[in-house]
Formats: C-alpha cells, sequence, structure tokens
C-alpha cells in the first residue's frame, strides 16, 4: 500500500506551491512495484523488479504550468519541489490556506491475486508453460521469446480545491514472440493479453493458448506469399485492428492538439467527419481493460466518453488544463507515466462499437481486396492524419472470401479521409487490451483498443507484387 504523506504535510505543501500567487496547485504522490521477467532460449534470461516511489507538484497559471518533483520524500525535499513548481506565478500573496477532504473512488479493476502478492515462481511457471505449448506447436520453430511484466500502482491526488483521493491500480501482460524457418527465410509470430486483473485471468486465458495462438500467426507467415500493392478495398479485422483506430484518429481527437489548431478535427465539434456508420468511444470505465482508470492522474473519475456518433464529432478528450482554456469539462483524460510527468489528454480503451452485419458477411462483400486481421506497428502525423501501419497478419480477399496469407504489406492512408471510406462494420466487436502502450510526448502509458470487423472502400496496400 502506499506509504501515507500525512494529511497536514499535503495541505502545507500545497499552500507553499502557491505562495507565488498561482491559480490551482495539484499533488500527485506515487508509489508503483513492478515485475519485469524474460525467457529466452528455453530459460529465463532476465528478472528485475522495479520500485517507482516520489511526488510531482503542479501549479496552473493560465495556459502555463511550473513543475517540480522528488524521490526523496523528506518535508525539506517536497517543499522544495512546490516552491520550484509555484514559480510560474509571478505575483506573491503570501501562503494561504488549504484543506483537502478524502473522496470515495468506485474500482474498475478486476480483484485477485495482483502482482504485490503472487509468488516468483508463479511467474516463472507461466512463461516456461507458455514456452513448452509454443515448442510443441510445429518442427520448423526455431526460437521463443516471452515476457511477463505486471506492476501495482499506488496513486494519491490532492488539489488545493479541497480534493483527496486515492487509487491502487494492478496491470499484468503475458505475450509471446515466436520466430520460425523454412529453407532459411525465418518469420515471427507475436500475441499477448493481459489487463488491470489478477494472476487468476491466466487460468481463463492460459499461457498454453498465447503461445499457441503466437505460433500460429508465425506458421502462417512462414506460408505467406508476396504482398499486392495498390488501391483495393480493404477488410480490417476485430480486435487488434482497433490500433488503426487508436493512431489514425484517436490521436487526432485529443484536446491539446485541437486547442492549438494542429488536429485536422480542430473546431469541427457538430461537423461530419466520417461515413455514417462510425461511431468511436473512449472508455476508461471497462473492467479490467489496459487502458481503464478509475480515476485519471488528475483525480478526475474515468469516464465513457462519445468522441464521434455516426459520422458527427461530438467533442475531444480532455484535460483539466486544456478543458479549461476550451471553457468546457476534463473527460477524464489527463494521464502521465510517473509522478516526473505532466499529465496530457490521452486515450484510455479506444473503440467503435458493434454494427449489424456477420463479418463473413462483410468479407463476401468484397470481390478482391485485403484482408488486415492484425498489426505490427506504424506511425502517423497528428497535423496531417497520413499514416503507414505494418500488417503482422493479412490476406488476399478473392471472390468474396479468405484465401492466401501474405507478408510485407504496409497500410497506407490518411485518417480522417478512410473513416468517411467506411461502407460495412460487423457484429464482432472485440476488445484487444493485452499488451499495448501508447506514446506521446515522451511518456508511456497502458491503453486498450477494439474494433469489429471493418470494411473500407478504398485503401492503398504496399507491397512488393502489382495486382
Amino acid at each position: 500500500m502506499l506509504e501515507d504523506l500525512p494529511r497536514p504535510l499535503i495541505e502545507r505543501l500545497l499552500a507553499v506551491a502557491l505562495e507565488r500567487g498561482g491559480e490551482h496547485a495539484e499533488l500527485f504522490h506515487e508509489q508503483r512495484l513492478t515485475h519485469a521477467l524474460r525467457l529466452q532460449e528455453g530459460r529465463i534470461h532476465e528478472a528485475g523488479v522495479n520500485v517507482t516511489r516520489g511526488v510531482g507538484i503542479r501549479v496552473r497559471v493560465g495556459d502555463q504550468q511550473g513543475y517540480g518533483y522528488s524521490d526523496d520524500l523528506s518535508e525539506a525535499s517536497l517543499e522544495r519541489a512546490a516552491r520550484v513548481a509555484g514559480k510560474i506565478a509571478r505575483s506573491g500573496s503570501g501562503v494561504r490556506a488549504v484543506s483537502v477532504n478524502e473522496r470515495p473512488v468506485a474500482s474498475v479493476y478486476v480483484n485477485g491475486a495482483w502482482g504485490d502478492t503472487v509468488a516468483m515462481a508463479r511467474r516463472v511457471e507461466l512463461l516456461t508453460r507458455a514456452d513448452a505449448a509454443a515448442r510443441r506447436a510445429d518442427p520448423r520453430i526455431r526460437a521463443v521469446n516471452g515476457s511477463l511484466v505486471d506492476e501495482v500502482q499506488n496513486v494519491l491526488i490532492a488539489t488545493s480545491d479541497g480534493l483527496l483521493v486515492r487509487d491502487r491500480r494492478p496491470l499484468v501482460s503475458l505475450t509471446v514472440q515466436v520466430v520460425t524457418e523454412r529453407n532459411g527465410e525465418r518469420t515471427h509470430g507475436y500475441y499477448g493479453d493481459g489487463g488491470r486483473r489478477g494472476f487468476e485471468f491466466y487460468d481463463r486465458v492460459t499461457p498454453e493458448s498465447i503461445a499457441s495462438e503466437a505460433a500460429r500467426i508465425a506458421l502462417v507467415n512462414l506460408e505467406a506469399v508476396e504482398a499486392p500493392a495498390g488501391e483495393m478495398p480493404v477488410v480490417v479485422g476485430p480486435g487488434g485492428g482497433g490500433v488503426l483506430l487508436h493512431e489514425a484518429v484517436g490521436h487526432g481527437l485529443e484536446a491539446d492538439f485541437n486547442r492549438q489548431g494542429v488536429s485536422l478535427y480542430s473546431g469541427r465539434v457538430g461537423e461530419r467527419v466520417a461515413s455514417d456508420l462510425v461511431t468511436i468511444y473512449d472508455d476508461g470505465n471497462l473492467t479490467g481493460e489496459r487502458g481503464s482508470i478509475a480515476m485519471d492522474d488528475e483525480g478526475t473519475p474515468g469516464q465513457h466518453k462519445v468522441l464521434v456518433e455516426r459520422g458527427i464529432l461530438r467533442g475531444y478528450m480532455q484535460d483539466a488544463l486544456n478543458a479549461e482554456l476550451m471553457h468546457t469539462h476534463s473527460t477524464g483524460s489527463g494521464r502521465r507515466q510517473s509522478f516526473r510527468h505532466l499529465p496530457q489528454p490521452r486515450m484510455t480503451n479506444t473503440y467503435m462499437p458493434a454494427g449489424e452485419l456477420q463479418p463473413d458477411e462483410v468479407i463476401r462483400g468484397v470481390q478482391r481486396g485485403f484482408y488486415a486481421k492484425s498489426f505490427s506497428g506504424g506511425q502517423v502525423e497528428i497535423s496531417k492524419g497520413d499514416f503507414v501501419f505494418m500488417v503482422g497478419e493479412g490476406y488476399l480477399i478473392e471472390d468474396g472470401r479468405l484465401t492466401a496469407p501474405v507478408k510485407g504489406a504496409t497500410l497506407i492512408g490518411n485518417g480522417p479521409q478512410i473513416m468517411t471510406r467506411v461502407r460495412a462494420v460487423g457484429s464482432d466487436l472485440k476488445l484487444a487490451s493485452g499488451s499495448y502502450t501508447c506514446g506521446k510526448g515522451g511518456q508511456l502509458v497502458p491503453v486498450g483498443v477494439g474494433l469489429p470487423t471493418l470494411l473500407i472502400a478504398s485503401m492503398t496496400v504496399g507491397g512488393s507484387r502489382v495486382r
């Protein structure tokens, strides 16, 4: 559990932070215990335990922020951090009294054996089971790499408005990478799963099932043909296909980019930005999902946000600073990597709800095209919405059915543009929250993504074979 700062000390630190006349002060106290194990060549190759512990103090003045932090929790060090943060203000008014009162927070996590209560032998067992299962899958498997990372993060947030809240957040992820080889050619398969849960999750989603899926992807890619190239209809698969939505659209709906006018969605609330088949949610309240948060890192409860509704832009993901400057309310989207970082507006679990068509109906509607089942990486330019994604597992669509697997494919396009080209949405929404981590402004936070099967009328597929 979090080692408490005494309430009188919290109140004094907030008052000290405001002694030069700041408008708002916030204290973020964090203690995080992380275990990380990596399996390679049939044995545990690395094992580590990390403790993150410290306090960050922020002062806001208009659109400016002052920030100080310390991993030394002595009163003198914390007061220095508070004064550093307060230097953003210029007109001192002296220390004023601050009083905080604790408020309850509703949990969105799955209770059980969280990482700070689990023996190391349990972690080793899960990885060795995954390794054995992957190696049994096929004699062409040459290597298996496994990773198990779990943490418990305890936070306390207090503000000069009188708020005091606490949250205790679990997180676990088991991932497996499989390498296959045939005639000197090597392919890879990668799969993981987890969330804000206890280790009981792996009694249901077993390490054997995770390893088998990684092996299946690697073996499929071993049989793959060269990817086609050119403009064609593209069907994006459920679950992990949501990465496309996250990167190509989600970042453009974060408030800071829109307040600064650098997003293509800036100033367009109430306008049509996508096909009327497109609805996009960001939801911090989904129980057990990787991106879920009972409260954000400013103390605002996690929320269900309607970003796009039937093609109409309804709003942005807001943290406290941008919400104030845009004359609206925080949506519980203020997130930070640790006490050393300022919060930013970030996604939690971003997804598109299910449609009405069966997945095979969506595919049958395509005479010749491409099916992107999952992605293995990519990049997007926020100001333009342009993206490039590497396909981890893909197939040709011929005469309305999936045929040959392909390798070396990329999807190239513009996020806002492809959202206007959505022609069919499947009924098979799946959240794929197992191991996704989002980077922004030098900070990493866990997120979830989700998508039903989705037909995009036309998209550029990059490959080495012209169809």
